[in-house]
């Protein structure tokens, strides 16, 4: 008989290192997010600033002739985000051929986990707009995860989530980031350039060519890049879609000798830039809208910034927690031994910050309606808030038991540099462990021996005297 599958358990070493490298990176990328986001908000809602704010998002540049003339904000939005959305790329190309997506078992929790949990949040944006009279445009914005914003939660909150639970949500993430691409794609792109798309599909093809001869050189793939993403954005295809388009052309396997596989060296280096710049520089000029007590009001009034808040909380933590269980239940697998149904629950709830991502659909599905798209980025914060709130008080509460876990994946005793969980099954770890017990008990023995001595040294030199004659 097979041994029952375990969700979430132990991560392989290889996967667990890789992790921890993208962690690290989005970590710091979603504290600087944070700052980003306040910082629009500070600079929007200041009355001496307002103006300005204003001024910059709207201030157009770029050659007109080219399609290109955008605003400041624009620019932030189709370009930039290109950039966090080649990385999106890269990671799900590495997702399905070498990581957790590549074999289908493994595939199936973060797949049906991301799948209810965009259809979940759709469906009660929906039902709510429906009682309440409102636009089913916004259906799509409360679908997206925020990785980054998640994990800056995570950070600023000091909780120690396991590398299970952290890759969990990653993966997540990674897929949710797929069909937020394709609901781009096919849900928000009105005409087509036939033209310009060719071209696009030209360049992609010119791309992959250069990958597959070996060419090397940023001088070569960074122009062509920008070639491909202006041909993009004239397609009437959005721009960002180039992005991943780009990133899916890399190749994440490795040869043989090979440390790192092309696609994830460059992602190495792309990752910092997105996460350091394109992303935080979007959200300062997304995230600048009004938070006067009426505005925030409205977001619990209307029906559209109502069923964006409801998708984010409510949509996005029980979809993603009935993905798990329904995962779980139709395979016959069962949760690690580690980890309990709770913990589930808060991950969920932790997912459903949506920022990045829930911000750039706002724009487009509420496009020319400045005033409601305004109140559906209001929204999307404010339902961010409200999930990393509950997500930080559930996740606090077993933050203890997360810790030991944590401590028992990093502890290396040997000092091999390996953590010692992973090395149960080899032997010489064992010799290795053996030897450091054995040096211990000769130094514990050593000890005893010299304190014995000393006592009896003690008693045979007088302690049984009294008066100078024998007791």
């Amino acid at each position: 008989m097979s041994t029952p599958r375990k969700l979430l358990g132990r991560l392989s070493l290889p996967e667990r290192t890789y992790l921890a490298d993208a962690l690290r990176t989005e970590t710091v990328g979603g504290v600087l997010l944070l700052a980003a986001a306040i910082a629009a908000l500070i600079w929007a809602n200041v009355p001496a600033l307002g103006h300005s704010y204003e001024s910059v998002s709207h201030f157009h540049l770029g050659p007109a002739a080219l399609g290109l003339d955008l605003s400041i904000a624009h620019w932030a939005a189709d370009g930039l985000l290109a950039i966090f959305f080649f990385v999106a790329g890269t990671e799900l190309k590495r997702e399905l051929v070498a990581g957790d997506l590549k074999d289908p078992r493994a595939a199936a929790l973060p797949v049906a986990a991301a799948l209810c949990g965009m259809a979940a949040p759709a469906l009660v944006y929906t039902l709510t707009n429906t009682a309440g009279g409102g636009s089913l445009a916004g259906w799509a914005v409360p679908t997206a995860t925020d990785i980054a914003f998640a994990l800056a939660v995570l950070a600023v909150m000091g909780t120690s989530l396991p590398s299970a639970l952290r890759a969990f949500l990653l993966t997540l993430a990674v897929v949710d980031d797929l069909f937020a691409i394709l609901i781009i794609a096919v849900f928000f792109t009105e005409s087509l350039n036939f033209a310009a798309l060719g071209g696009a599909v030209a360049g992609l093809a010119v791309f992959r060519l250069l990958l597959r001869k070996g060419v090397r050189g940023w001088y070569v793939y960074v122009p062509l890049g920008l070639v491909v993403w202006a041909l993009m954005y004239n397609s009437g295809i959005h721009a960002t879609i180039a992005g991943v388009a780009m990133g899916l052309t890399l190749r994440c396997h490795r040869h043989e000798g090979e440390v790192r596989s092309p696609g994830e060296r460059i992602e190495h280096l792309v990752r910092p830039l997105s996460a350091g710049l394109a992303v935080p520089v979007f959200a300062l000029f997304s995230a600048g809208v009004s938070v006067s007590g009426s505005a925030l009001t409205d977001v619990f009034t209307k029906p559209e910034t109502l069923g964006v808040v409801l998708g984010l909380v409510v949509g996005k933590t029980f979809g993603i927690f009935g993905g798990t269980w329904l995962t779980a239940r139709f395979t016959r697998a069962s949760l690690s031994d580690d980890l309990a149904w709770a913990d589930v629950f808060a991950v969920a709830t932790l997912a459903g910050i949506g920022f990045t991502v829930s911000l750039l659909i706002g724009e487009l599905a509420f496009e020319g309606q400045d005033v409601l798209t305004d109140e559906v980025k209001a929204a999307v914060l404010t339902g961010s808030v409200i999930a990393a709130l509950v997500a930080t008080v559930l996740l606090r509460l077993r933050n203890a038991k997360y810790r030991r876990m944590c401590e028992t994946e990093e502890r290396d005793e040997d000092l091999s540099g390996v953590p010692d969980v992973y090395e149960q099954d080899d032997p010489a770890y064992h010799l290795r462990m053996a030897a450091i017990h054995e040096r211990k008990a000769a130094e514990h023995r050593r000890i005893a021996r010299e304190q014995e001595a000393a006592r009896l040294a003690e008693v045979t030199g007088g302690a049984g005297e009294e008066g100078g004659r024998p007791a």
